[in-house]
């Protein structure tokens, strides 16, 4: 291998890194641009020789790189790729096999206008619905809906928030509105009524074959809209076909299954998927985690604006506190980089960042997980960081899952479940339990005690008592 570094390497050297980027998959066409991304990185640090390079170096570019917000996410993926084939397989540098990829690749992922968390910014003035933050529907015909129905499901968009439901209900309301009107064009949503509602909701069951709590789901967006939004009262809406509604216990992991997932878990992530485990917390009270609510003095966590927009402390796991302060001492390092650079601003719900002015740069306010990349609002223009992406994290325990080869099904729901069931086991209260998983009913806890009934209620096989 020669001396020089940048783009004045040997060409048996990029042969080389071309054999592995084509070995995992490349297109010929797009190898190239992988050895320009690569170039492009040596060309900044042609100071040094690349055996000399360390974590500091890449870790130093990926986040220069992640403040260039007009990145699409597939080229921020492509450099970071580049990357991890120039330091993991070609010059193959020991620091490459701990250094957090994963991170990277999760930051890579924006997030979209429409996502839970900035949905709603501007929530003072309600977008017409062709134009809606919340639209989740893609296809030319919902578009054509929308604006065809524009008045009601403006009104509904209005009902929703006056209300101050979630911004899921307000995204899931509306999209099954669309489909019964979409179920019932051309006619207008003031001609249909109970019969249409009850034709609906049997199409779902016999037709689409949709599971009980679906069905369900649609008949409270539907009951919501006529008789909160259009005031129509619907009578005689029970005549419809139910869909089957099958009674299933949560999947469980056990203790030693929970220890040989984490093991397959690394970095930013695995401590996440950790936190998770270790409190009970929901998938995304874990992503939008601020600084501020996690209280090293108590060993607590506050969850803020849960569901139901309940707030609920949680217990800080004590083996997670020196891991979680030096990861919030980089973080904060980051932080004080944006600011230096103008950036450094966090998303605030609601008009926490009209009434507090600051708020959106002081430290106590950012994301405790945030992405490694800066992006775009492409509604109000603004550069943010905002919190990784959810989606990233249910796919590195789905491949944790497989590589520690637990015959479950696991998402991050798993671990909350496997939380409360392992307090039961170890005999907390049921309603400790309730509070600290932020249940309204102690009836929707009690499923977990399924835990005490060993053995199918505690029976022993009779094929175990045979001489």
């Amino acid at each position: 291998m020669g001396k020089q570094s940048g783009d004045c390497r040997p060409h048996s050297f990029w042969d080389k890194y071309l054999t592995q980027i084509l070995a995992q998959g490349a297109k010929p066409a797009t190898a190239r641009w992988y050895v320009l991304r690569a170039e492009e990185y040596l060309r900044t640090t042609s100071h040094q020789d690349i055996e000399q390079h360390q974590s500091s170096d890449v870790l130093a570019y990926l986040e220069h790189i992640g403040r260039k917000g007009e990145l699409e996410d597939w080229q921020f993926r492509q450099i970071i790729h580049a990357l991890e084939v120039l330091f993991s397989d070609v010059t193959k540098t020991p620091w490459a096999k701990t250094f957090d990829w994963n991170y990277w690749y999760a930051s890579a992922r924006k997030i979209t206008p429409n996502h839970a968390t900035i949905a709603r910014e501007s929530n003072t003035r309600i977008s017409s619905p062709g134009k809606s933050p919340t639209k989740t529907g893609t296809s030319k015909e919902f578009a054509l809906l929308r604006e065809i129905h524009a008045v009601v499901l403006t009104q509904l968009i209005t009902e929703i928030r006056r209300r101050a439901y979630s911004i899921r209900t307000e995204q899931v309301y509306e999209q099954w509105v669309l489909r019964f009107l979409r179920f019932n064009k051309p006619y207008q949503a003031h001609d249909l009524g109970a019969d249409e509602v009850a034709r609906f909701l049997k199409y779902l069951a016999v037709e689409r074959h949709v599971a009980s709590s679906t069905q369900n789901q649609a008949l409270s967006a539907l009951v919501f809209f006529y008789t909160e939004v259009l005031a129509i009262t619907l009578s005689n809406i029970k005549d419809f076909t139910c869909a089957k509604r099958p009674s299933r216990l949560p999947a469980v992991l056990t203790r030693s299954q929970i220890a040989a997932l984490l093991l397959c878990t690394s970095g930013i992530q695995s401590v996440m998927v950790r936190l998770i485990y270790g409190t009970g917390m929901r998938l995304m009270e874990c992503v939008r985690l601020r600084v501020k609510d996690i209280d090293f003095q108590y060993h607590q966590i506050i969850i803020r604006d849960a569901k139901g927009s309940k707030d609920r402390i949680v217990p800080l796991p004590e083996t997670l506190i020196n891991e979680l302060q030096k990861h919030l001492v980089k973080v904060k390092m980051v932080h004080d980089k944006d600011l230096a650079d103008s950036f450094g601003s966090v998303f605030l719900p609601d008009a926490l960042a009209r009434k507090y002015t600051n708020a959106p740069r002081e430290w106590i306010w950012q994301y405790a997980f945030p992405s490694g990349r800066l992006s775009v609002d492409p509604r109000s223009g603004n550069t943010r960081r905002h919190h990784l992406h959810e989606n990233t994290l249910q796919k590195s325990i789905k491949q944790a899952t497989r590589q520690a080869e637990i015959d479950k099904k696991v998402t991050s729901h798993t671990l909350r479940h496997s939380f409360a069931t392992h307090l039961i086991e170890a005999s907390y209260d049921i309603r400790t339990v309730q509070e600290l998983l932020g249940h309204a009913d102690v009836s929707t806890t009690m499923i977990y005690t399924h835990v005490l009934n060993r053995g199918g209620k505690g029976v022993k096989s009779p094929l175990d008592v045979l001489g």
